[in-house]
């Protein structure tokens, strides 16, 4: 199991609300945290790649199950 710092809840949230919640979690960590986010969205992978390309924060996990998916993203 992956060691995380903050635990974000997206469940039954919807585009761009789970991004969002990633978002603001990101600006109160420090560089190097993780944070797990939890999500129902099925595009949520999606968002989060595009935006994981874009500042450089890596995914250093990404569970799908049949209901959810759960993503692991260190700061940079």
């Amino acid at each position: 199991m992956i060691e995380f710092d903050i635990d974000v809840d997206a469940v039954g949230l919807h585009c761009p609300l789970p991004l969002l919640r990633l978002k603001k979690a990101l600006k109160s960590m420090q560089s190097g945290d993780v944070v797990r986010l939890t999500a129902t969205d099925p595009a949520a992978h999606l968002d989060f790649g595009v935006y994981a390309e874009q500042t450089e924060n890596e995914i250093i996990e990404y569970i799908r199950e049949e209901e959810r998916q759960i993503f692991y993203v260190r700061k940079k």
